[in-house]
């Protein structure tokens, strides 16, 4: 693995924005989480992490990727929101007011609007909702569960495995706070139409209203989503967005010990993300990044850029705890064709990797000169070992 200098627009950038040569240390924030992440919806900066990728049970997390399947089929056309869905006896018993968990109340033997039931898992985490929906999609929430695994990974979550639809205590069904960050701006990205029901204040069903469960609604921090949940073995854990001045993050927290401190604690993490960082446009469309060395070329260096621009946050009173680099494998053997990823720009804010952009050869270089290739091979015998 090789480290390159950054180009001298680079350099230029950050003497005004940031201190390049500081070392990692921890982190700028403090939680008391056992699990946290979070990240700028806009840059893709990580803007805080721990234990991030740790497996822990969803509790109703689990229900964002439950709506994310019913997303995608309404997307997909297999569904409408006008379509119905009868309520089992199963439904009724285990999700409804009979099991103690968190309802909408519907009643037995009745049928329901696919949207109704959204805004019931939405707003009032609806345990009947959700079986509602799973036995009227894949015939079981045993079935339903295992589309939604086979959805994680087609979304590139690679750790989540789901058992049921509701989140429910079962054996092997486990998230990551990364993994529920990432499935929350799909939801946003994805379904523009419909994550509006995870700001929904409040729902009313069998003449029964319940106030949304999510405690940033009523903060007036710019919060519009997303869910809470609770189980014994997570203890009390919250995924939330907020957008205000033409920003938006997402945190998913977990591992808290009371409702009282998880809504304190989402709060100051989305807060501080918020207030504690400032955009920065380091290299405009089409800048060089970095050169890096070719063996055996035409050309001793290839220039390499990133496919549009690149902007990271920056920390606004901490900004000798950003450090950035460029790395790649090397050396490069000659030819190199245009277009072809080389390395990574790597941006850190202490000890988090808070960004990483590919980087791309920006020319193509031919293979050197006999003469050329005989002098880089005398230079990687010279250099070589010292990697």
């Amino acid at each position: 693995m090789k480290f390159l200098r950054l180009s001298s627009f680079l350099a230029l950038a950050i003497a005004v924005a940031l201190t390049m040569a500081a070392p990692a240390r921890a982190q700028l924030f403090e939680t008391k989480a056992k699990e946290a992440f979070m990240i700028d919806a806009d840059t893709g900066s990580i803007l805080f992490s721990k234990n991030a990728d740790d497996l822990i049970p969803p509790a109703s997390l689990a229900k964002l990727m439950t709506m994310e399947v019913i997303f995608n089929a309404i997307k997909s056309g297999r569904y409408t929101l006008d379509d119905t869905f009868a309520v089992s006896e199963n439904a009724w018993r285990n999700g409804g007011a009979k099991s103690g968990g968190s309802t909408m109340f519907a009643a037995l033997k009745s049928t329901i609007r696919l949207e109704d039931l959204i805004q019931g898992i939405a707003v009032q985490s609806a345990n009947d909702g959700c079986i509602i929906v799973a036995e009227g999609m894949a015939g079981t929430e045993e079935n339903f569960a295992q589309l939604m695994t086979e959805r994680a990974r087609e979304l590139g979550l690679a750790k989540s495995v789901f058992k049921n639809s509701t989140g429910l205590p079962a054996d092997g069904q486990v998230v990551t706070a990364r993994e529920l960050v990432e499935l929350s701006m799909h939801l946003w990205r994805d379904y523009p139409e419909f994550y509006k029901y995870f700001a929904e204040k409040e729902f009313t069903w069998n003449k029964i209203t319940q106030r949304n469960r999510n405690p940033l609604l009523a903060m007036d921090i710019g919060a519009d989503g997303l869910k809470t949940g609770y189980t014994e073995d997570s203890g009390y854990a919250l995924v939330g967005s907020v957008s205000r001045d033409g920003r938006r993050i997402f945190a998913a927290l977990s591992g808290l010990t009371s409702d009282r401190e998880r809504s304190e604690e989402a709060r100051k993490l989305l807060d501080w993300g918020m207030r504690s960082f400032r955009k920065t446009e380091l290299f405009a469309d089409g800048d060089v990044v970095a050169d890096a060395g070719v063996y055996g070329g035409a050309k001793s260096t290839v220039p390499l850029k990133a496919r549009g621009p690149v902007s990271i946050l920056v920390p606004i009173t901490n900004r000798d705890r950003l450090t950035a680099r460029v790395v790649y494998d090397g050396p490069i053997m000659a030819p190199v064709e245009e277009g072809t990823q080389i390395g990574t720009l790597r941006v850190m804010i202490g000890d988090t990797l808070s960004q990483e952009t590919p980087l791309y050869a920006a020319a193509s270089i031919g293979k050197g000169t006999l003469h050329q290739r005989a002098l880089d091979a005398v230079g990687e015998l010279l250099v070589g070992w010292m990697r």
